[in-house]
């Protein structure tokens, strides 16, 4: 490879399920560029969105284009759509060609593929990640203009070339490992009773409205059972504590219960404490509470695109570390007879972690780092 700075123009996003595994690989690449001496510069492209923030921390360039929808469906929005995928397409590559980047990085999402077409234009290398097991339009057609393509799920690697993909698991940030403790100790640093059972609810990074409402409207049923540390979202959180607070009007109960908006740095002493997740199944939500072994209840969304969620929670409860309620039968007599089961059965719920924990992949953020370098490293 030259001894010129290291160039990655990171494509789409719009997510956390997008980013924040992307953050992870950059991560891991920076520590591998800083040992060979040679500086990296990030360029993310693509639309604006709430994550530009977390790149500009990087110290990257954002690189605005145009970018529209990719459907499945008809629908008059693909009229307006369509035409933005070209303006995409010729932005991209005015600014790609002022960049001349080593190698572009896809999650996949809005804006993604404009990208990766005109970097397949100018034989720039081009790497992508699938997190889901049902894969998205935009990876799908993205992969043939890849030269490697790696899936978080076994499931996934059907839908791509053989020869050019590799299963790694989703990237996970080495934050999320920082908090070294026991479950015990977790709970009590975060203002649980270490000795008792305690849930966390994950409705994703803007909170579910849905699975909100039947927590609030089934706590007092709950709490008897569980401690709950409730991740509403940050739109939603005002609401949810004020909610809270009403219908828990005992002291004693109300300290078993907790609701915060979005979880931060403080995740992997979360996911530490955790005796049991009530989540949807996004592919990143799994990933993380897979790497340290919690049960889960998945609840996946049904408006999910592909109904890729409902696919992701179905090739994660397979292995014994979960189960799935759909949401058409998300009812209190079976909610609460699926964490009643759970907690109070020590030991199928040390069977369930352990096979949750396996479920995990360790590591994928190192093996994709290791591969782009390989890869830039054969095409200078």
């Amino acid at each position: 490879m030259r001894d010129e700075t290291f160039r990655i123009v990171i494509a789409g996003g719009g997510s956390g399920g997008h980013v924040y595994p992307t953050l992870a690989v950059l991560e891991a690449l920076e520590g591998r560029l800083k040992a060979m001496n040679a500086p990296m510069r990030i360029i993310r492209m693509g639309p604006r969105d709430g994550y530009d923030a977390l790149f500009t921390n990087l110290g990257a360039d954002i690189r605005d284009i145009a970018a529209g929808k990719i459907r499945r469906y008809a629908s008059w929005a693909n009229l307006l759509d369509v035409p933005k995928f070209f303006v995409g397409f010729i932005e991209a590559l005015a600014k790609l060609y002022a960049i001349m980047p080593d190698i572009v990085f896809s999650k996949g999402g809005t804006g993604a593929l404009p990208v990766v077409v005109a970097a397949w234009f100018y034989r720039i290398p081009v790497v992508i990640h699938e997190s889901d097991a049902h894969p998205g339009l935009t990876n799908l057609f993205s992969a043939r203009f890849a030269r490697k393509v790696f899936v978080s799920f076994a499931e996934a690697a059907t839908y791509f070339a053989a020869g050019k993909t590799e299963i790694t698991g989703t990237p996970l940030r080495t934050e999320l490992f920082a908090a070294k403790t026991t479950k015990e100790l977790a709970k009590e640093t975060l203002g649980f009773d270490p000795q008792a059972p305690l849930t966390i609810v994950l409705g994703g990074s803007l909170g579910s409205r849905r699975i909100n409402e039947f927590v609030l409207e089934n706590l007092g049923a709950l709490i008897r059972e569980t401690q709950i540390l409730h991740q509403a979202g940050v739109m939603n959180i005002a609401d949810v504590q004020k909610l809270s607070r009403a219908a828990l009007i005992d002291e004693s109960t109300t300290r078993r219960y907790q609701a915060i908006g979005y979880l931060d740095q403080n995740l992997g002493l979360i996911l530490t404490a955790a005796d049991l997740a009530v989540m949807r199944a996004g592919s990143a939500t799994i990933a993380e509470v897979s790497a340290f072994g919690v049960p889960a209840i998945l609840i996946p969304l049904e408006e999910s695109a592909n109904g890729h969620q409902r696919v992701n929670a179905y090739a994660f409860v397979k292995t014994g570390g979960g189960v799935v309620i759909e949401e058409g039968n998300l009812l209190p007599g079976i909610f609460l007879g699926q964490v009643k089961a759970i907690l109070g059965d020590p030991a199928l719920r040390a069977k369930m972690s352990e096979a949750s924990a396996k479920f995990s992949i360790p590591g994928a953020a190192d093996k994709i780092a290791d591969e782009i370098i390989q890869l830039v490293a054969g095409t200078s």
